[in-house]
């Protein structure tokens, strides 16, 4: 049994190697934690607190994007075929290239990116066609309409103090949710908290606008990733029949040997 497992075929993504495979799977946790930490760095960032958290937020941006070029730097270094690997791990250039601190404020929600290092390292391919398809993004545009609309509104109950009519709460909504800011601010808490939603689900709807364009850029990696998910999936069936293939023959050499044992009582 253990003969036919370890005959079982390992498959390696392209470029790279039995070494090169076990240090992506090591990275692959802090990795995941480093992308995840990118939306509460950016909605920290875009509502400009000041003070304590802003200063969070910029040691996070750094710490995070340091971590993909950590991560780039070392598979580069191990990977046996680094073209083939960066033709199959765009997004990983893209990353470390394109969203580093250092850039203007105007091209700083480009870390959103990072949000798509999700999809391949928890593996959500299915996911991600569902949600960059045409309908997906469809329902996040009405989302975000009523974000605006909603959110407007409630700016207002709360900011009556500000003496704002309607068009200046759509364009403070409008402003927040697309991270461009504007010369109205919350005075109370309420409007704090209605910020806060409304940047949120901005961020989420530019996240979800920029993976639906970039979904043809990284569809080699998408099918790579199911062809990944198949291969073991078959590998685990076939290793699955094989043991109780093995269990069976064993069985039968058992009940065999009874039988002769008890013929011959």
């Amino acid at each position: 049994m253990t003969t036919e497992a370890a005959q079982t075929p390992v498959h390696y993504g392209p470029g790279m190697d039995a070494r090169s495979t076990r240090v992506a799977e090591r990275l692959k946790t802090p990795m995941l934690i480093a992308a995840a930490l990118t939306l509460p760095t950016v909605a920290i960032t875009e509502s400009e607190p000041g003070g304590l958290l802003q200063d969070v937020a910029v040691a996070l941006n750094w710490i995070t994007w340091t971590a993909f070029l950590f991560e780039f730097v070392v598979m580069l270094s191990v990977v046996p075929d680094r073209r083939t690997w960066l033709r199959h791990h765009p997004l990983d250039f893209v990353i470390v290239f394109f969203t580093p601190p250092v850039l203007p404020a105007g091209l700083q929600s480009l870390r959103v990116l990072r949000l798509l290092r999700l999809l391949r390292l928890l593996r959500l391919a299915q996911l991600s066609r569902e949600v960059f398809s045409l309908e997906g993004v469809r329902y996040a545009a009405l989302l975000a309409l009523l974000s605006v609309v909603g959110g407007a509104a409630l700016f207002d109950a709360f900011e009556q103090r500000q003496d704002l009519d309607f068009w200046d709460d759509i364009y403070w909504a409008v402003t927040t949710m697309t991270t461009l800011g504007s010369n109205i601010a919350p005075s109370t808490t309420g409007g704090e908290i209605v910020s806060v939603f409304v940047l949120l689900i901005g961020i989420g709807f530019v996240a979800l606008l920029t993976g639906s364009f970039a979904q043809r850029f990284l569809a080699p990696e998408i099918a790579e990733i199911e062809e990944e998910l198949e291969e073991e999936k078959l590998s685990a069936e076939a290793l699955a029949l094989r043991e109780l293939k093995s269990v069976q023959e064993q069985l039968q050499a058992l009940e065999l040997a009874i039988e002769r044992m008890a013929s011959r009582t």
